[in-house]
């Protein structure tokens, strides 16, 4: 599958596509094989991102998952630039518990493009966050989008 990667302020990130569309968004230093039309739009976008000129990535995805994962991942990508919802939020949308959500975030195989990281715990606390650096990298992308409400 064609990789690409790029140098961001949170490290290196990489990127997969499969079939016309981005599969994934990994945090390491993959050299990547060459570039698609696709990747060096992707690559394009995450830059905008990280500059500060671009709230809404508009991307071609297919990540995997069951579907309970895709219906998360949906809400997610419906959380506006600079806000947050809550995982409890996001289950009461699905009829479900807080828990299965955490874990559909947690399995999220493209974070930043699929936001993951404006899903927080009760109560504003920020629960986890599986990219390389854990927390700390869910506070740095919250605090680049200057997200509504929170005191990082």
């Amino acid at each position: 599958m064609p990789t690409a990667a790029i140098d961001t302020p949170l490290g290196r990130i990489g990127l997969t596509e499969r079939d016309g569309a981005i599969v994934s968004v990994h945090w390491d230093s993959r050299a990547g094989d060459p570039e698609t039309p696709l990747l060096t739009e992707a690559l394009a976008q995450l830059a905008a991102y990280f500059d500060g000129d671009l709230t809404a990535f508009d991307l071609p995805l297919n990540p995997a998952g069951s579907d309970f994962q895709k219906q998360v991942y949906d809400l997610m990508l419906a959380i506006p630039y600079g806000h947050t919802r809550s995982y409890g939020d996001l289950a009461k949308d699905l009829g479900v518990a807080p828990q299965p959500i955490g874990q559909a975030c947690g399995s999220n195989p493209i974070p930043i493009i699929i936001p993951c990281h404006r899903v927080l715990a009760a109560g504003g606390g920020l629960g986890g966050f599986s990219a390389k650096g854990g927390v700390e990298t869910k506070v740095a992308l919250l605090r680049r989008e200057k997200a509504a409400g929170l005191l990082l």
